[in-house]
């Protein structure tokens, strides 16, 4: 037994690595040659400002007396430049934005398992070719340009990542630290020769990355003072930079300047997925080289101001744009389209611009057809012969006892033989061989199989119909709920009328009618917007300090006082009690159930800023009452006699004689713990979706932004459901005297069905979102089984064991 479950486990494992293997590879290539404009560029230096998580219609827009957000820059598209929108790819965030600005390409999907900061492949960028580029910001992005660049050229300024706080008193700080470190830089270079003479070169590149707009965005929201006072903010920073850097080349009329965002922002306060707020971002360049401000006969907007746009276009072509301007070769990896309405030149330049971007993009081509050359056709001939006459020799046929055996064995061979011929990676051994024994042991027990078959045909042909399109129909519910919540809903109210189809209520009055209630209001919840977006402190009701400590936190913030000490105490200590406290209640069933509520509903308010702190505590009403019915269910059926719940103790060991065997019950008890499981994840939310989390519901914690933690933080809050309703399935297996790994096989055949579902779906084609769903969808549910013997072996943990303090309590028995 314990080898088929390895061998269970293994499958799965292959299977799972299998999706990284195929999708996660990165398809970038190299071993191109760098391609640039034969003609002298118009321009000697850029500067690049990108304002991190600046949406383009708050920065166009006027105000409510008809005045700009950003006065300077909205001289700049009047009169000097040209102006327009930028359309980023998902997933929205600041990473594979800069790279999609920076590099020209569009981040694959290889980066999700890597580094924040350090480059998951090795990439080109204007940096990169550049002579010199200097670059002031954040820790969190500038890093990671400086490490890929060949050489020594590419220099960083950073703050401190303590200074990224989202409950700081004045988040425009981050860009005034930029300016005001810019400004000493050339003051600097004034006295230093050697410093005056790099910053005089060609092909200079100024990089300031502007976090202080998406810092008050997350923290107050994009229609928000602050948000609307740190663009005007901005806007005089970059005047004073371009009147310094204009006064410091003696107005030369070489200078190139861009701004434009990584990201934009949802109206509450995200980003990640892909809603115009975040995926439209401006783009405004003026200077060398650049084309003033041009009219379009069409468009498609009232106001008589956008008619200076110029057109909506990639982000990715703002790269190839930059290496135009300074005359530096397109990032080899660049996949942007020069646009060439920006460009302020001769039709000379512009046609050699073009060509240049046209060979840089046939040199990717060339490589990666070289990369996937194909055998040719007297080759492959060659491979068949060789495979039929290895087929021949190895296909002998001997009197054996164990000629299935040997069968498969020759199969696995020919298998291996084909793989090596096309000196395939190793994964692909692994792949093509794994079903070999997997069949082999499907046909050893078909006698198993028939037995099976033949049980089941004694029952009769419509109830059996009926069993199986109930079972597809619970699959197909659990399936659907991956894409759309309010399936959950539909099947909950299935659940509420479980007790009148099986005619339990007759039996048990009052347990119908609470599970019937908390079916019918857990039922509310996936047809609630997803949690994050409109925080609403009011609806929080728990534990007197938690609610105190939140209140306070989102009042002190709101004041600009930041995160008071004592309350980020009071929260940490809470969180790490959450899992002790329950040690220290009796194993008595609803006493140590009741302190496991308790002690998880802490942390939960104080990870939550809206409804969703009601979720944990319907779903443990629920869980109560679902402990009731199968208690009943068991003695309805007589299966047992009608033990008293209240004198059950998890940490009296069941005798193994006393189990008893499974039966078309155990299927849907079994089904209910996996649909409970699957509410408990999208319940109040979807975390497939980066869009769902919301930064306010860490603030009680820290908030200085660290990605490690906070999503530390919110995957403890989304374990947290899970954990209350494997704890209720701990006791509804003591209650019905049924082994655990019996449920657990019938969990893991339900897992299986739904996860072969989702292997049909993962999609390599589309949007990073569509991808990264389907895979998301296909890697959760195969991690099920796992997922579920931890969260089994942590109820174990929660329910059975004890810590006695103060010496060794009176015990009772049953």
């Amino acid at each position: 037994m314990l080898i088929f479950i390895i061998a269970g486990l293994l499958v799965h494992c292959v299977f799972l690595a299998s999706i990284f293997d195929i999708y996660f590879t990165s398809p970038l290539v190299h071993g191109m040659t760098p391609q640039r404009t034969p003609l002298p560029p118009p321009a000697k230096r850029l500067v690049l400002f990108i304002a991190d998580g600046l949406r383009a219609d708050t920065l166009y827009e006027l105000d409510d007396n008809g005045t700009p957000q950003a006065p300077y820059l909205r001289n700049i598209i009047e009169y000097k430049g040209s102006w327009g929108v930028s359309h980023t790819h998902v997933p929205t965030e600041s990473r594979p934005g800069h790279v999609a600005l920076i590099a020209g390409f569009y981040e694959d999907v290889s980066a999700v398992a890597k580094g924040w900061k350090e480059n998951p492949v090795e990439f080109d960028s204007v940096f990169n070719e550049s002579k010199y580029t200097w670059s002031w910001g954040s820790p969190d992005i500038l890093p990671m340009f400086a490490k890929g660049a060949s050489g020594d050229h590419v220099y960083t300024y950073c703050y401190t990542a303590e200074k990224e706080d989202f409950g700081a008193q004045d988040a425009t700080k981050l860009d005034t630290w930029v300016f005001d470190h810019v400004k000493n830089f050339f003051r600097a270079a004034r006295s230093n020769q050697t410093l005056f003479s790099k910053v005089n070169e060609e092909k200079v590149v100024l990089f300031l990355h502007l976090l202080g707009i998406d810092t008050n965005g997350h923290a107050h929201r994009p229609n928000s003072r602050e948000y609307k006072d740190n663009i005007r903010k901005v806007d005089e920073g970059i005047n004073d930079i371009v009147s310094m850097l204009e006064d410091f080349y003696g107005n030369d009329g070489k200078t190139a300047f861009i701004l434009t965002s990584d990201h934009g922002m949802t109206d509450w306060g995200s980003h990640g997925a892909g809603h115009p707020s975040e995926t439209l971002t401006p783009l405004i360049a003026w200077g060398a080289g650049v084309n003033y401000p041009q009219k379009v006969t069409f468009q498609f907007f009232e106001d008589e101001f956008l008619k200076g746009i110029t057109f909506l276009f990639a982000q990715a072509d703002i790269a190839p744009l930059m290496a135009s301007l300074i005359g530096v070769p397109f990032p080899l990896n660049s996949v942007g389209i020069l646009p060439l309405d920006y460009l302020n030149n001769s039709a000379h330049f512009k046609a050699e611009s073009m060509f240049t971007n046209a060979v840089q993009i046939l040199e990717q081509f060339k490589v990666s057809k070289l990369t996937f050359k194909l055998l040719s056709d007297t080759e492959q001939i060659n491979i068949l012969r060789k495979a039929r006459s290895y087929i021949h020799q190895e296909k002998y046929h001997e009197a054996s006892t164990v000629l299935l055996l040997y069968g498969f064995g020759a199969i696995g061979v020919l298998i291996a033989f084909f793989l090596l011929i096309q000196t395939c990676p190793w994964t692909y051994y692994i792949y093509c061989l794994l079903p070999v024994p997997v069949w082999y042991a499907v046909v050893k027990e078909f006698r198993v199989i028939q037995d099976l078959a033949s049980l089941l045909l004694v029952f009769p042909l419509g109830q059996s119909i009926g069993f199986l399109v109930a079972g597809a129909l619970g699959i197909e519910i659990l399936v659907f709920s991956f894409f759309y919540r309010s399936t959950l809903t539909v099947g909950l109210i299935a659940f509420a009328g479980w007790p009148l189809i099986t005619r339990l209520w007759a039996q048990a009055k009052v347990t119908t009618l609470s599970w019937t209630l908390l079916c019918l209001l857990l039922a509310m919840f996936p047809l609630m917007p997803v949690v994050g977006r409109e925080p609403n402190i009011s609806l929080m009701l728990s534990i007197a300090l938690s609610t105190y400590v939140v209140n306070s936190t989102h009042s002190s913030l709101q004041h600009k006082q930041g995160l008071p000490v004592i309350n980020q105490i009071i929260s940490w200590t809470t969180l790490a009690s959450s899992l002790f406290v329950p040690l220290l209640s009796p194993t008595f069933f609803f006493q140590r159930l009741l302190s496991i509520l308790l002690s998880l509903m802490s942390p939960y308010l104080l990870l939550s800023t809206g409804y969703e702190a009601l979720f944990p505590l319907v779903l443990s009403g629920l869980m109560f009452s679902w402990i009731y019915m199968e208690k009943e269910a068991l003695q309805h059926y007589g299966d047992s006699l009608k033990p008293k719940l209240a004198v059950l103790n998890f940490s009296y060991t069941t005798d193994i004689t006393q189990f008893r065997q499974l039966h078309l019950d155990d299927i849907r008890r079994s089904f209910f713990f996996v649909f409970f499981i699957v509410t408990a994840f999208f319940g109040t939310g979807n975390i497939a979706s980066v869009n769902s989390f919301d930064p306010a519901s860490i603030y009680c914690f820290l908030t200085v932004f660290n990605p490690f933690i906070m999503g530390s933080l919110l995957v403890w809050k989304i374990v947290i459901p899970f954990v209350l309703v494997s704890c209720a399935f701990e006791a509804v297996q003591v209650t019905t005297q049924l082994s655990s790994k019996s449920l657990f096989l019938i969990v893991l055949v339900i897992s299986d069905l739904m996860a072969l579902h989702f292997f049909f779906l993962v999609k390599d084609y589309g949007s990073w979102l569509d991808i990264g769903t389907s895979i998301s969808h296909y890697v959760l549910v195969m991690v099920f089984t796992i997922f579920i013997m931890l969260l089994s072996g942590l109820a174990q943990l929660l329910t059975t064991k004890r810590i006695e303090l103060w010496g060794r309590t009176k015990r009772h028995s049953m």
